[in-house]
């Protein structure tokens, strides 16, 4: 046959396939894609089914190996393990000597060998041949008759030894070693039908895999010969036609996809050939007509593109930045254009460049002057445009206008008055700020614009004016408003407020209305009048308008007949003041004052005249019986307990009344002699009352002549010392003496502090006298015996001054006393004054080696508050729970207790005022530590030191001031 022939036959044969296919859906890329896929996936299939049935296969096998081998092996082990147990247990059996042990271990051999029978069966069950069943079976009877074996040998009557026993435990253990043997080896055998059979798996898999990776490789030739090839053909026509080459030459295809693809491209290029020409025409004659109106526009515009490059620009542009147009021709850099004009304008870079923030207004200044308005909008395309606006004459106007704004702004806001502003029609034109805070209004609704009435419903809104509405405010307005003149007058506004109104009437019928705040003014100026004749704390009257009080009292004498005159002064509040402080003592004397009005009648006066001083003047009254009435009144009254701050505080009050007319009929004279009788009050004990008496006036200088010389006694240093003995209980000897003040007047002989104390605290020379016995008490304790310690009672004031540890410290070292010998008592007020301050200087006290110790103690509030807040030395028991300690329901219980309590803390205890044998007895023994009384010694001056010493021991190492040997 001819070879045209055989062509053109096998043509038409692959054209009728091809349509075949085509109708049947096996001829385009979805069809051919599915054919490839169902073929891997019947071959991938094949192939997992078979590998699944393999290792199921090895599966069985395994678990075979598992189940039957390994199981039989492990319970033969454990056969092994509750046979070696059984040995042991049995050999602690046979060495226990315990029943109650044996009776035990029985048990656990008989529960161990049913434990070895259950193993045995299971490892017999599981094994997989018979020899195996048949050695687990000669385990168990070997077991069986080692366990017969055991009780005979427990029974001594059988005559058997361990060697019998033995024998039988080595056949156990030998038949246990062949059961495992015969198990390990049918494991063996079935592993290796297992690795057999997995090896023939394998090797079928391999040749499975390798016939599948062939058929694969075929069939991804086959397609990408029939669909790759012409995929890369049609990709490379639609680049050249997105690259712009609309004359690519498209080849027609098949009756597939691709075939339908190269056509419907061909369609689209020719259609965007067309598009493009009718583009372009129209963008030319946009161009045109844009850059017709660019060149007439009054703004400049400059477009930039995505990299920095100006697209377009007109001459108005050129013209603003006054250079030449070419040089903002398009393509030309905007940075390289900053650089050229740099030196000659100013603003060129705020012009051209942007920072990127988009959509953007700005203003710039050009280097003659002119202001432009800068509008910078991004583009499509990534770039932005820039228009310029000549605002000029707007800025020249907007600055001349905010100029006189600022000027008027200023002046209104910085105004000491409100100020408004109205037309003839009351429509409010002008408001400052002032106006709304006075009346307390939002600035934000007061608007020009309102009318005078809406100001005021505002005011009234805000709470300005009570019990007052619009129509009253606005008539009484309107009707100072018509007098069409100048004029002020004030508005009383609610929780007190003035303002002063001020109105000034304007040519067109308008007005302006000043306000000003005159409260503070009105309240200063009734403050000022009140404060020159009452007192600030209580709002008392002060001594000037009592005395003026007292003068008009005077001048009614005829019609009052008489009145008495009283003055106050508090007991302990000086102590109140110094140890709760000023706030509290404040406090007080307002409380104090709220007493005093309430004893007396609407007709009476109550003034302080300072500090803790106040007057009375009692109006209608001849008898000193009606005034005594009163005073019984106030000092109940005061002396009742206060709760201040947290502390409940009591107070007394003395009292001194003169009479008028009987005492005289002068202010100062009456003043005098209350102020004495007072004096005389105070001197009697406080908490009463003295009506003046002439004679109280001698008293009076007494007092003053003994400050006079208790000041020169300080000068001259007339004080000395004496020391009570302090009696160690333990020892059984002196420990200490306690260094107690005595004045040696010059007139008067020797004075107690009793007599002189008060009068040395009030005239603040407590200070000094108390640095002079630290020092006088060191020097003279200097010479006594080293185990005696010198006490030194230390004052509030002394801590308050802030030179206690100095001074310590300078006697110390002026006398060389060691520091251990030294003793300082304090009392708990000294604590109340300033708690942390105080605990402060008694560490410093303490870390030069200052024994503290509290005196006093139980007779304050916060004895054992203080106790906590301060390690003590020595707590000292006040000489009231000692006096009557031995009676019946005395205060031995209080002493026991606070004994046990030194003890506990580490502190010695020591009880004063000693006077009897029984009370020794006693505190003795409830474990007191010292005593101190005049059971052992009154206090004696030094020369009597040695003479104590020598009667209650402590005379060991006694030196005379020359140093001289010790007497024993």
């Amino acid at each position: 046959m001819p070879n045209a022939m055989i062509t053109s036959r096998l043509i038409v044969a692959r054209r009728r396939a091809r349509a075949f296919f085509g109708r049947a859906g096996f001829g385009t890329i979805r069809g051919r894609i599915l054919i490839a896929f169902l073929t891997m996936s019947l071959i991938t299939g094949a192939l997992g089914a078979y590998a699944t049935l393999g290792i199921s296969r090895s599966g069985v096998l395994v678990a075979k190996t598992f189940d039957e081998s390994l199981m039989s092996i492990n319970y033969a082990r454990a056969a092994a393990a509750d046979f070696a147990a059984m040995q042991a247990a049995f050999a602690r059996r046979w060495t226990a000597s315990d029943t109650e042990m044996r009776t035990a271990l029985d048990k656990r051999i008989d529960a161990l060998e049913k434990s070895l029978s259950e193993d045995l069966e299971i490892a017999a069950a599981r094994s997989q041949s018979a020899r195996a069943a048949h050695a687990a079976a000669r385990v168990q009877q070997a077991a069986k008759s080692w366990s017969d074996m055991r009780r005979h040998l427990l029974d001594p009557r059988q005559g058997l030894t361990w060697d019998v026993l033995d024998r039988d435990s080595e056949t156990v253990n030998d038949q246990i070693d062949l059961l495992i043997n015969y198990t390990a080896g049918d494991g063996f055998t079935y592993r290796q039908s297992a690795r057999a059979a997995v090896v023939s798996d394998i090797q079928i898999n391999l040749a499975g895999t390798a016939f599948a990776v062939l058929l694969s490789a075929l069939l991804a030739w086959l397609l990408a010969r029939r669909i790759i090839g012409p995929v890369a053909a049609a990709s490379k026509v639609a680049t050249r036609i997105a690259q712009g080459n609309l004359d690519t030459v498209i080849q027609p295809g098949g009756a597939d996809e691709l075939g339908a693809l190269l056509g419907a491209m061909e369609i689209m290029r020719n259609n965007i050939a067309a598009m493009m020409e009718r583009e372009v025409a129209q963008r030319r004659s946009a161009q045109t007509r844009l850059a017709d109106a660019l060149e007439s526009s009054r703004e400049g515009l400059v477009v930039v593109d995505a990299e920095g490059r100006i697209a377009l620009a007109n001459s108005q542009a050129a013209e603003f930045l006054g250079s030449s147009p070419e040089l903002l021709r398009q393509g030309t850099s905007v940075k390289g254009l900053v650089a050229t004009l740099a030196h000659s304008v100013t603003a060129g870079a705020s012009l051209l460049q942007s920072d990127g923030h988009l959509p953007a207004t700005g203003e710039a200044r050009l280097a003659d002057g002119r202001w432009l308005r800068i509008s910078r909008s991004a583009t499509q395309e990534g770039g932005y445009i820039a228009v310029w606006s000549d605002i000029s004459v707007l800025k020249d106007q907007e600055v001349k206008l905010k100029a006189t704004n600022l000027r008027l702004d200023a002046a209104l806001d910085n105004m000491s008055q409100g100020l408004c502003l109205y037309d003839a029609a009351s429509r409010l034109k002008v408001v400052n700020r002032r106006f709304c805070e006075i009346f307390h209004l939002e600035p934000e609704r007061v608007q020009p614009g309102m009318t005078l009435r809406e100001v005021l419903e505002l005011s009234i809104a805000a709470g300005n004016h009570v019990d007052e509405d619009a129509s009253e405010l606005f008539e009484a307005e309107t009707k100072f408003i018509n007098r069409r003149s100048t004029g002020t007058y004030f508005q009383e506004l609610s929780q007190g407020r003035v303002v002063a109104v001020t109105h000034q009437p304007m040519a067109e019928g308008g007005w302006v209305a000043t306000y000003e705040d005159v409260t503070e003014r009105r309240n200063s100026e009734k403050r000022i009048a009140f404060m020159a004749r009452h007192d600030a704390l209580t709002n008392l009257p002060n001594r000037v308008l009592f005395g003026e009080r007292i003068e008009q009292v005077l001048s009614q004498m005829e019609s009052l007949r008489g009145f008495a005159v009283l003055c106050l002064d508090l007991d302990q509040f000086k102590q109140v003041n110094d140890t709760l402080g000023h706030s509290v003592g404040d406090a007080l004397l307002r409380m104090v004052a709220e007493r005093l009005l309430a004893c007396v009648r609407d007709v009476d006066t109550v003034a302080r005249l300072g500090g803790d001083e106040f007057a009375i003047v009692q109006c209608g009254v001849l008898r000193q019986d009606e005034a005594a009435q009163l005073a019984q009144r106030i000092v109940e009254s005061v002396s009742r307990p206060y709760d201040l701050d947290g502390h409940r505080v009591t107070v007394g009050v003395s009292i001194g009344i003169s009479m008028a007319p009987v005492d005289g009929t002068l202010t100062d004279k009456l003043l005098k002699a209350a102020d004495v009788a007072l004096y005389r009050a105070k001197a009697d004990g406080r908490g009463i009352w003295r009506f003046f008496e002439p004679d109280m006036d001698v008293r009076l200088q007494a007092r003053r002549r003994l400050e006079s010389d208790l000041r020169d006694a300080v000068a001259k240093e007339e004080f000395e010392l004496f020391y009570q003995p302090i009696y160690d209980l333990a020892k059984n000897r002196v420990a200490g003496f306690e260094a107690l003040l005595r004045w040696r007047h010059p007139t008067r002989g020797l004075l107690s502090p009793a007599e002189f104390m008060a009068a040395t605290e009030e005239l603040g020379l407590i200070i000094p006298v108390g640095e002079w016995v630290l020092r006088q008490a060191c020097a003279e304790a200097s010479d006594w015996p080293r185990h005696v310690k010198v006490a030194v009672n230390v004052s509030a004031e002394q801590f308050k001054s802030g030179h206690l540890v100095q001074a310590v410290t300078t006697a110390l070292v002026a006398s060389g006393l060691s520091a251990k010998r030294l003793e300082l008592e304090i009392t708990e007020t000294v604590l109340l004054a300033n708690s942390e301050a105080t605990l402060a200087t008694l560490h410093k006290l303490r870390s030069l080696g200052v024994s503290i110790s509290m005196d006093d103690f139980g007779t304050g509030y916060s004895s054992l508050s203080y106790l906590r807040s301060f390690p003590f030395d020595k707590i000292k028991i006040d000489q009231s729970f000692i006096k009557d300690l031995t009676t019946t329901g005395g205060s031995g219980a209080i002493v026991r207790a606070v004994t046990s309590l030194g003890r506990s803390l580490g502190m010695r205890t020591t009880a004063e005022g000693v006077e009897t044998s029984e009370q020794l007895a006693w505190i003795r023994k409830e474990g007191c530590n010292e005593a101190q009384g005049y059971l052992f010694s009154k206090p004696v001056p030094q020369s009597g030191i040695r003479a104590v010493l020598e009667k209650w021991g402590g005379t060991r190492g006694w030196t005379t001031q020359l140093g001289l040997e010790e007497v024993a």
